[in-house]
């Protein structure tokens, strides 16, 4: 995972921050091949649901015991986010339940962000979650781990990987995004959240996984009724709440 990451990270969070970056991005191999491969089909997919390629924003949803990657787009104008396409997860690694600390195998469950966009991956092409957040911060412990991907390739240590040909295509979406001045928003589960699974899982696994799945639950059930991203903020307790 960190073979050539180091060499170019600095130049592409700095790429991120500046207007040029989606021009920069699509300069690279692997950008460029997935831009002329994909793009097109994307642009009339957008089209169709009436979306501007140029301005949009991205939730992805990840579900672990579903083996699922959720992508979801709102535009510009619009007030709700719409379901664009699924991708399944290729390879895991760990159980289910958060990421506390490194070297656990776990893939995080939370809310995060893509603060980086690797287009010189080892594997083929990666966006980089925010993890540690402030409560996994609060509720972990050091070392926490990080480097935690979406990205291509079939292989894991606790990140989220779908094949070289669905990166492209999810890649591309949220490049595009962030390139019209979007954070792209990563929503981590466990699995679907709703009460009947809930209720069927209290069963199985302690009343502290319980606990901190039903606060996931809370940000989970918010975007299934309104389809709108709910503001999230983080108690002492390391506990979310939603603002």
């Amino acid at each position: 995972m960190v073979k050539s990451f180091v060499c170019f990270l600095l130049l592409s969070f700095y790429a991120v921050a500046q207007p040029s970056f989606l021009k920069q991005q699509l300069k690279y191999p692997h950008v460029a091949q997935a831009h002329k491969e994909k793009w097109s089909a994307i642009s009339k997919t957008l089209k169709e649901k009436g979306i501007d390629a140029n301005d949009f924003n991205v939730l992805i949803r990840v579900f672990k015991e579903e083996k699922t990657v959720e992508l979801w787009l709102k535009a510009k104008n619009a007030n709700k986010y719409i379901y664009y396409t699924s991708y399944p997860i290729c390879r895991s690694s760990g159980i289910l339940g958060p990421k506390r600390t490194e070297g656990d195998l776990q893939v995080p469950e939370g809310f995060y962000k893509v603060n980086f966009f690797n287009a010189y991956s080892d594997y083929y092409l990666a966006m980089q979650v925010d993890y540690p957040n402030q409560s996994d911060k609060i509720l972990g412990h050091k070392p926490f781990g990080g480097e935690i991907m979406i990205h291509g390739n079939c292989v894991t240590i606790g990140c989220i990987p779908i094949t070289d040909d669905k990166i492209k295509e999810l890649y591309l979406i949220c490049l595009f995004s962030k390139g019209a001045g979007h954070d792209v928003i990563v929503h981590n589960f466990p699995f679907k959240l709703d009460a009947k699974k809930l209720e069927e899982v209290k069963k199985q696994y302690n009343k502290p996984l319980i606990d901190f799945w039903s606060n996931l639950a809370t940000g989970y059930n918010y975007f299934e009724v309104k389809k709108q991203l709910p503001q999230i903020m983080v108690e002492a307790s390391g506990a979310y709440k939603i603002k």
